[in-house]
């Protein structure tokens, strides 16, 4: 997904900056996160429940310890887990009202479903709908991306000494191209959104797009989705 949902964005609303700051600190004095608990933050996106896990985390070694110098180190750690709850909370706010004025414009739909069984030509669907200003009816399309799999053989891992089952092999394949797709779709999207952001016009988005493979590991890097032009930054 590359958009919040309603209730993300809902919990988002519901919480002060200020306010979190305020019982971080509090937490601290208490060692422990109960005073968070007045805040939605488990439900304001898996960045800040991450974020809200690791600092409660701290709280409870920090708690736990029994030294002197223990407890100045676990301190220093759960202050650390608090500013970044706190600073991803702003991160998330911030993107909340990113998606908001890019909303104006345009919006691409991330609910892409995966196929019922992966083949080696992966593709992924992007919708999306546009207007060049906010008096102009919006517009919609689609482009399809097209991805030629092709394995490359880990020899990191060690050799077997029995090969697996046909069965096995069929689903250990299956595994890999779903992990390829869900990257391959990912990528897609942010490249139609990031085309918009980029300024660009909708109406030149192609209706295909044969993804550029890494010419290395003939897999998909963060370049292969562009499909644009992109603007030289000098």
């Amino acid at each position: 997904m590359i958009n919040l949902t309603t209730d993300e964005k809902a919990a988002l609303a519901a919480v002060d900056e200020y306010e979190l700051m305020k019982l971080v600190d509090e937490s601290l004095r208490n060692e422990s996160a109960v005073p968070l608990n007045t805040l939605p933050l488990s439900g304001c996106g898996p960045l800040v429940s991450a974020s809200l896990y690791r600092f409660s985390d701290s709280l409870t070694v920090y708690r736990q310890s029994k030294s002197a110098k223990k407890r100045e180190q676990t301190r220093a750690d759960a202050r650390r887990a608090g500013s970044d709850l706190s600073h991803n909370l702003s991160a998330m706010k911030r993107r909340m009202e990113e998606e908001a004025k890019d909303g104006q414009f345009f919006y691409i739909d991330d609910h892409v479903h995966s196929p019922y069984e992966f083949v080696k030509k992966l593709e992924v669907r992007v919708s999306y709908r546009w207007r060049r200003s906010i008096e102009d009816d919006w517009s919609h399309g689609s482009i399809m991306f097209h991805h030629n799999f092709q394995s490359n053989p880990d020899y990191t891992l060690p050799s077997q000494t029995r090969k697996p089952s046909a069965a096995k092999q069929a689903s250990d394949f299956q595994d890999e191209l779903s992990r390829t797709w869900e990257h391959f779709k990912f990528s897609a999207l942010g490249s139609v959104r990031d085309f918009f952001r980029d300024g660009g016009d909708g109406s030149t988005i192609p209706a295909t797009f044969q993804a550029k493979a890494d010419e290395r590991t003939r897999g998909l890097n963060n370049y292969s989705t562009i499909f644009w032009e992109r603007k030289k930054l000098f």
